[in-house]
């Protein structure tokens, strides 16, 4: 009898460790499927906002509508803002006369320090070239250049500037758009990217044309060009997104964001049709993923993050219609988190329009038309980073 209930116990033991070691292998990869790297809910990005960033503006400065939000390699954050975009009652003491005592426009460039301390500003009309008409885009590449964007009606060039805001040269025109497959004008481009080991700046082109454009970020040289799908871009009309219809073959407008991981990876928001759309340097369609598909209004894709731990295992993404950052694995496109809510307060966003993360893994981001603020975000799970 000693010896059969033995055996029981160790039959018990046995089984418990099987179901014991079933539960731990789903609880790793619950979540991800078809991926083998576990899904601990500490490596998943968290965040808190930070009410205090950025400092006090100088000189009774004010944002508007802030149209490009980037982290260069110094882990400094630079802004590109809209000043026409403010109201009279925003802009009161810079009118004539006054309104009231606040505030005056802040030049249209700024950079901030990750305490969110003012380092530079500048910007605007000046001898040797013309500025856009609404700022939209900005981007900092390691040789110590900013390059800004536009998306009015003429704005189909990009502006090279050093860092304290000298002018240096363009790709395009203040000029008519020539159309998606023209290799010497933009078309109210969006965003740009730095692929630094070849040189090369990749353009999301943007709100008038539907294509990404690749130049040599020294001469400014056309090296390729594509569409949806790496397709030729067209630019017939298209019909108005509708979530029951066939997928769009063609970007819609605006082409919102361009990104470029360390493994060779492009990532496009192609913002009105939902949709991240991923690619070889060379413009090969490699797969899409779609979000929140029954958005409609200006779409649930407006710009990309790519997280800063080693495998660059996530993207951030920010959806100004649903008006909060999904993370998502770069994997398999799974969304394993969200944060944010439409909203005033800090932490909530109207029109979440640009995103970046530095390589500490806090967030920062912009909002347009009546958020005309930057936020950012503090990472709570410094497990997410390693």
């Amino acid at each position: 009898m000693q010896a059969r209930t033995g055996k029981r116990a160790w039959h018990a033991t046995i089984a418990l460790k099987a179901i014991i070691s079933f539960c731990i292998g789903t609880a790793l990869t619950i979540g991800l499927p078809g991926t083998s790297r576990p899904a601990f809910a500490s490596e998943i990005p968290t965040f808190t906002v930070d009410p205090t960033w950025p400092k006090q503006l100088p000189n009774n400065w004010i944002l508007g509508q802030v149209g490009g939000i980037t982290v260069d390699w110094q882990g400094h954050i630079w802004v590109i803002h809209r000043p026409r975009s403010l109201t009279d009652d925003e802009k009161g003491a810079s009118l004539n006369p006054p309104r009231s005592k606040c505030c005056i426009s802040a030049p249209p460039v700024l950079e901030f320090d990750s305490d969110g301390n003012l380092l530079r500003a500048w910007g605007g009309p000046g001898e040797g070239y013309e500025w856009v008409g609404r700022e939209h885009g900005i981007e900092v590449d390691e040789r110590g250049f900013v390059w800004i964007g536009g998306n009015a009606d003429n704005d189909n060039a990009i502006l090279k500037f050093t860092l304290d805001g000298k002018y240096v040269s363009q790709i395009g025109t203040i000029a008519p758009s020539k159309g998606s497959n023209d290799t010497t004008q933009l078309g109210k481009p969006a965003e740009t990217a730095i692929d630094k080991e070849a040189n090369e700046i990749y353009v999301a082109d943007g709100y008038g044309n539907h294509r990404v454009i690749v130049f040599d970020a020294t001469t400014g040289a056309y090296k390729r060009h594509w569409g949806a799908y790496g397709h030729v871009p067209d630019d017939a009309k298209q019909a108005a997104y509708d979530p029951k219809a066939p997928v769009a073959q063609q970007f819609g407008n605006p082409v919102h964001c361009v990104k470029i991981a360390n493994d060779g990876l492009v990532y496009v928001c192609d913002r009105i049709n939902n949709r991240i759309q991923v690619f070889k340097k060379d413009g090969s369609f490699v797969k899409e993923w779609f979000f929140e598909k029954n958005t409609l209004g200006n779409g649930a894709v407006w710009d990309l993050a790519i997280w800063p731990d080693p495998k660059q295992s996530y993207l951030l993404s920010a959806d100004g219609e649903n008006n909060e950052i999904r993370i998502i694995d770069r994997e398999n496109g799974n969304v394993v988190g969200s944060f944010g809510h439409n909203g005033r307060n800090a932490g909530q966003f109207h029109w979440v329009h640009a995103m970046a993360v530095d390589k500490q893994g806090n967030v920062y981001t912009a909002e347009v038309d009546t958020g005309k603020r930057v936020q950012k975000f503090k990472l709570t799970a410094p497990e997410a980073l390693h």
